[in-house]
């Protein structure tokens, strides 16, 4: 049956779109699209022209792989002694049984193929590193897979490249001419650094590893790319002569981590088509658990001979597949941008999406981070999206598809308002987040009653979210002050709540007026200001009444304080509604002083930094850090150099150890302790 008119456009489209497609990944590192809707297109090209042969014309990019060398391009080309091949792709295990059925059908023996070689897929660029007499004198990227882009002195720049293998055969001589491939990453933790200090010079972030790891290895200046600290794995080896002879795959492993290469410790050889499967299903389950990205598995045939039976097509060979995992990148409408409000004030932008499925389940929503992340990546409500989620981690808006966007589009501009209570969003300088400063903001109610009511802060018991969320539902809470007077004969008729539970709420409600002022200042939920600082501003002014009448400048002069927590303060009792809540717990008789000072404590720890970590058997939860700062010293929550010693009680934090063990800062039992408060001397 001859092709539809329809069908006949399709294909013709379909060509020019996957060639957009391909000069944008492999010769600009700026792809449009992600790699899900690309082997989408791929693939319906592939099924028209296998339907329909007569669509297939001599340069259809079904046949491509990879992108050629652009004319002027920064580097001279280079063609591969042996093609680098791209490989078959499986997007199922029904795929990949397809593949086992073919190559049975092309193995003249009983046996099948034998073993197989699993290797992970990395989302990475393919290499070409070439040693003549045991020297490194040319690399070069993958190209179209017959001439590809030297990038010889860039590469020399990566630590993991050897420049030289002459000592590695002791004496034997090295092959005359000896190419491995390989894949160069840049590992998770490095970007993400990267990024950091990008977003903290005000400058666009990355998209993803991969584009900067490849944007990495093309740069004129290679120590821009020594600065990047690019890796590789190497997995094949290409043009060898007078090396040692090999039998099997897996042997040129060996061979290649016994030269120093650097060799990825998940390769398996197994032995059945289930055993890979199972390998599959594990790496895509485990794929978050490495500092680099993956994006599939590898399987392939094991026997060098089997290999050289089954060949290649002139796209790939057909001794090997790719699995590719589940994508964690698509496509799909960006139907708003809208703002949530975190239990702070926080004002965060959200994408609103037309629903899709990616990364394991369908994404509604995304977070967009902040105004300057929304400017940088410059999405506008309406535009084609990509959308990342990986594995748990919270869907991401990662840019638009520029070329789905018409030029009338208008960039979205940050609410000047909250969108839950209208009052002002502020956004102090050198801050990336808008607040709202208002704790009546409905938004903000349920995390902020809760976080007031946990044993961090006024340690109200049985006022847990549930609690928290019926009672709003109810029209009994409003802001935390209405704690103090809640309508306990309404309470008894709501389900779950007899005599004994209202009694016991009640208690623990009035106990917690007792509490000490760092817990309050704690239990307020202060921007910047976390229970060490609570401590600190307590204990220096004594009275919430202080803290009111304290100027920005006297609150920053309070050592521990600084000027971002002293700001912070001042703005959350500088706002009238939040006078209002506080003139409401006044009335209620909650305290507001605290914690007492003990004048006549000896200051012997004056100077001094002492951490506390564990539970002590004759000091309370926050005794012992009045102890030390009732003697002059500091009780932060963190280890640094300049901490005199750490306190350990039973079950103290891993991380608290670890970092003494590594700094070397003393740690003392609780004798030791007791010892040093006395003294103001470390044990002997």
């Amino acid at each position: 049956m001859k092709p539809t008119k329809k069908q006949i456009e399709r294909a013709a489209e379909l060509r020019d779109v996957i060639r957009h497609h391909n000069r944008q990944y492999f010769q600009q590192d700026s792809p449009d699209i992600p790699d899900a809707d690309y082997d989408a297109l791929l693939a319906e090209l592939h099924q028209l022209e296998a339907d329909h042969p007569e669509l297939h014309v001599d340069d259809s990019p079904t046949d491509d792989i990879g992108a050629p060398v652009l004319d002027g391009a920064t580097f001279a080309p280079v063609i591969h002694a042996v093609p680098m091949k791209s490989l078959d792709k499986a997007f199922s295990t029904e795929e990949f049984d397809a593949w086992v059925v073919r190559l049975d059908r092309r193995i003249d023996n009983e046996s099948g193929p034998g073993a197989y070689v699993c290797e992970l897929k990395f989302d990475g660029l393919a290499i070409s590193v070439r040693y003549e007499n045991g020297e490194l004198v040319q690399a070069a990227t993958r190209g179209n897979g017959v001439v590809g882009e030297d990038v010889t002195e860039n590469i020399r720049t990566i630590d993991g490249v050897p420049k030289s293998l002459g000592k590695k055969f002791k004496g034997k001589g090295a092959p005359s001419v000896l190419e491995v491939r390989g894949e160069i990453y840049l590992a998770i933790s490095d970007f993400d650094q990267l990024n950091a200090q990008r977003e903290k010079a005000g400058e666009a972030l990355y998209a993803n590893p991969r584009n900067t790891a490849a944007g990495s290895l093309r740069q004129k200046d290679p120590s821009v790319t020594a600065s990047r600290n690019l890796q590789w794995f190497a997995y094949q080896l290409g043009q060898v002569e007078g090396g040692p002879a090999f039998t099997r795959h897996s042997e040129t492993f060996e061979f290649l981590d016994d030269l120093g290469f650097p060799v990825n410790d998940q390769v398996k050889v197994l032995d059945s088509p289930d055993q890979v499967k199972a390998y599959f299903e594990d790496a895509e389950r485990r794929r978050h658990e490495f500092d680099y990205e993956t994006d599939g598995a590898v399987a392939k045939v094991d026997s060098l001979a089997v290999q050289d039976v089954l060949g290649s097509t002139s796209h790939h060979p057909r001794w090997a597949i790719a699995f590719k995992f589940q994508p964690e990148e698509k496509t799909t409408k960006l139907l708003d941008i809208a703002v949530s409000i975190g239990s702070k004030g926080k004002a965060t932008p959200f994408a609103v999406l037309e629903p899709v499925f990616v990364g394991g389940s369908t994404v509604q929503m995304a977070t967009l981070h902040n105004e300057d992340q929304v400017q940088a990546k410059d999405v506008r409500p309406g535009d084609t999206v990509i959308v990342r989620k990986a594995g748990d981690v919270i869907p991401e808006v990662l840019g638009p598809v520029l070329s789905d966007r018409p030029k009338s589009r208008k960039p979205w501009t940050f609410p000047a308002s909250c969108p839950s209570c209208a009052q002002p969003l502020t956004r102090d300088e050198g801050d990336a987040a808008h607040y709202c400063l208002n704790l009546q903001c409905p938004q903000q109610l349920v995390g902020r009653i809760e976080h007031f009511a946990a044993r961090s802060g006024m340690d109200i018991e049985g006022f847990g979210e549930r609690t928290v969320a019926l009672f709003i539902e109810h029209d009994l809470l409003h802001d935390v002050a209405d704690i103090y007077n809640l309508d306990f004969d309404r309470i008894r008729d709501l389900e779950g709540f007899g005599e004994t539970s209202v009694t016991n709420l009640s208690a623990a409600i009035e106990e917690s007026k007792q509490r000490e002022l760092g817990d309050l200042l704690m239990a307020l939920n202060i921007r910047h200001l976390g229970n060490t600082g609570s401590r600190v501003v307590a204990s220096a002014l004594g009275h919430l009444d202080k803290i009111l009448e304290a100027s920005e400048e006297e609150l920053a002069a309070v050592d521990g304080v600084g000027p971002t927590i002293a700001k912070s303060l001042a703005q959350f009792f500088g706002d009238d509604h939040n006078r209002d809540v506080i003139d409401r717990l006044r009335t209620a008789g909650v305290n507001f002083a605290g914690p007492e000072r003990d004048e006549s404590a000896p200051q012997t720890l004056e100077g001094l930094t002492v951490v506390i970590s564990g539970t002590l058997a004759n000091f309370g939860r926050d005794d012992a850090k009045t102890a030390v700062t009732s003697r002059g010293g500091k009780s932060p929550g963190s280890i640094s150099k300049k901490t005199t010693a750490l306190v350990v009680g039973e079950s103290p934090g891993a991380s608290k150890v670890s970092k003494a063990e590594e700094l070397g800062v003393p740690m003392l039992d609780e004798a030791g302790f007791e010892h040093l408060l006395e003294t103001g001397q470390l044990p002997g």
